[in-house]
C-alpha cells in the first residue's frame, strides 16, 4: 500500500471513530452534568453538553493504533519522538479537561495540568526543539541543548494549548481551525518526505493526519447549530497535538532543501508555524494585552475575541466561523505554499490578492450599515 493511502486510512479511521463516539460522549456529559450553561460572555443561549474531547481522544488513539499495524507507518514508532508517550500525555491532558468540563477548575490548576502534560510529551516523548535554523545562522543549525530546548518547547506548547482554547468560542471554530492547521502541517511534512529530507513514515506527518481526521469527524456534531462542545477536554487536547506536529515538523528542517531563494528559505523554519497558527496566536496575544492593560489576569474571560467582533459588526454565527476559516486557510496555506513552491513572490502576490478579498468579505456587514 502506498504511504499516502496509509495516511488516508489513518485520517478516515480517526474521523469515523470520532464521529461515531461523539453522540455517546454527549450522552455521558448530560448524565454526568458536564454541561455549559449560558453566561454573559457566551454566544450560545441554551445549555450545551461538553466533553467532546473524549471522542476526539479516542478517535486519535484509534488512528495511532491502526498506524502501528500498517507496513510503512509502523516505522514512525521506531524512530523520532516516542508516540506512546505522546499519546499518554494527550490522555493525561484530556482527563484534566474532563474534570474541568464537569467542575470548572480555576485557571492556575489548569495551567499546572497543561505544564505537566507538556512536560511528559517533551521529556518522555522526545518532542523537543533540539535544533533551530534562523536567518542569521546562514543555514547552520543552532543547537539549543536540553537546558534550553526543554523549557522552550514546554512554553510554546502551553501557549499553543491556550491559543486554541481562546478561539473555542463559536460552534465549529476551534475544530475547523485545528483541522486546517493540521492539514497544512501534514502537507508540509509529506512534502519533506517526497524530496527526501525526512522519512515518509514520521511522527509529525502521522500526528497531523490523525488530528485532522479527528476534527473533521467531530465537526458534523459541532458546527452551528452545535449539539456538543469539545470543551476544555478537547481544546487542550488538540492544542497539545498541534504543538507536537508543529515542533516535530519544523524544528529539524534544513532550509537548503526547500527550494526558492536562499534568503527566503532561511526564514521558513520560523515563518511556517507562525503562519499556520497565526489566527489563534493573534487572538491570544490581543486578549492578553487587552486584559493586562485593564489590570486583569490574562486568563480573565471577556467578550472581545476576534469571533465576538465579527458578530458585533453584523456577521451571522455561521458566516463569522466561515470568515475565520478563510483567514486560517489563507495564512496556513500561504505559509506552506511559500515553503514548498519555487516562486515565493508569486505566492506572496496571490496571498495579498486573496487577503484583499477576505478583508472585503469580512467588512461587508459594516459597509452595509455605513451605506444605510
Amino acid at each position: 500500500m502506498h504511504p499516502s493511502l496509509e495516511y488516508g486510512l489513518v485520517c478516515v479511521v480517526a474521523a469515523a471513530v470520532t464521529y461515531l463516539l461523539t453522540p455517546a460522549a454527549r450522552t455521558v456529559a448530560i448524565r454526568w452534568g458536564a454541561v455549559a450553561m449560558p453566561r454573559d460572555r457566551d454566544v450560545h443561549a441554551v445549555a450545551m453538553p461538553r466533553m467532546g474531547g473524549v471522542a476526539l481522544f479516542l478517535g486519535f488513539a484509534a488512528a495511532i493504533v491502526v498506524a502501528h499495524e500498517l507496513p510503512t507507518l509502523r516505522a514512525s514508532f521506531s524512530s523520532g519522538p516516542n508516540l506512546t508517550w505522546i499519546l499518554l500525555a494527550a490522555m493525561m491532558l484530556c482527563a484534566i479537561g474532563v474534570i474541568d468540563d464537569r467542575l470548572e477548575l480555576d485557571s492556575l490548576t489548569k495551567l499546572a495540568g497543561q505544564v505537566a502534560a507538556a512536560g511528559v510529551m517533551v521529556i518522555k516523548g522526545g518532542v523537543q526543539l533540539a535544533v533551530v535554523y534562523t536567518p542569521w545562522s546562514h543555514g547552520v543549525a543552532t543547537s539549543l541543548g536540553a537546558d534550553l530546548g526543554i523549557p522552550a518547547t514546554i512554553l510554546l506548547t502551553v501557549i499553543t494549548i491556550n491559543a486554541i482554547n481562546f478561539i473555542d468560542g463559536l460552534d465549529g471554530l476551534a475544530a475547523g481551525v485545528t483541522a486546517i492547521s493540521a492539514l497544512a502541517f501534514f502537507i508540509f511534512a509529506y512534502h519533506l518526505a517526497s524530496i527526501g529530507d525526512v522519512q515518509v513514515a514520521a511522527a509529525p506527518t502521522l500526528i497531523s493526519a490523525a488530528l485532522a481526521g479527528c476534527c473533521l469527524g467531530f465537526l458534523p456534531h459541532n458546527f452551528s447549530p452545535a449539539r456538543i462542545f469539545m470543551g476544555d477536554s478537547g481544546s487542550m487536547l488538540v492544542g497539545l497535538m498541534l504543538s507536537a506536529a508543529a515542533t516535530t515538523a519544523t524544528s529539524s528542517v534544513d532550509p537548503s532543501t526547500l527550494g526558492g531563494r536562499e534568503s527566503v528559505a532561511l526564514f521558513l523554519p520560523l515563518l511556517l508555524p507562525i503562519a499556520v497558527l497565526a489566527l489563534p496566536f493573534v487572538d491570544l496575544l490581543l486578549a492578553v494585552v487587552r486584559r493586562v492593560r485593564r489590570g486583569q489576569s490574562p486568563f480573565a474571560p471577556d467578550k472581545e475575541h476576534l469571533h465576538h467582533r465579527l458578530l458585533e459588526i453584523g456577521h451571522t454565527h455561521r458566516r463569522a466561523v466561515l470568515v475565520l476559516y478563510f483567514w486560517s486557510a489563507l495564512l496556513a496555506g500561504g505559509g506552506v505554499t511559500f515553503a514548498i513552491f519555487h516562486r515565493p513572490w508569486l505566492v506572496l502576490v496571490t496571498s495579498v490578492v486573496l487577503a484583499a478579498v477576505g478583508a472585503l468579505a469580512s467588512a461587508v456587514p459594516w459597509l452595509r450599515v455605513g451605506r444605510r
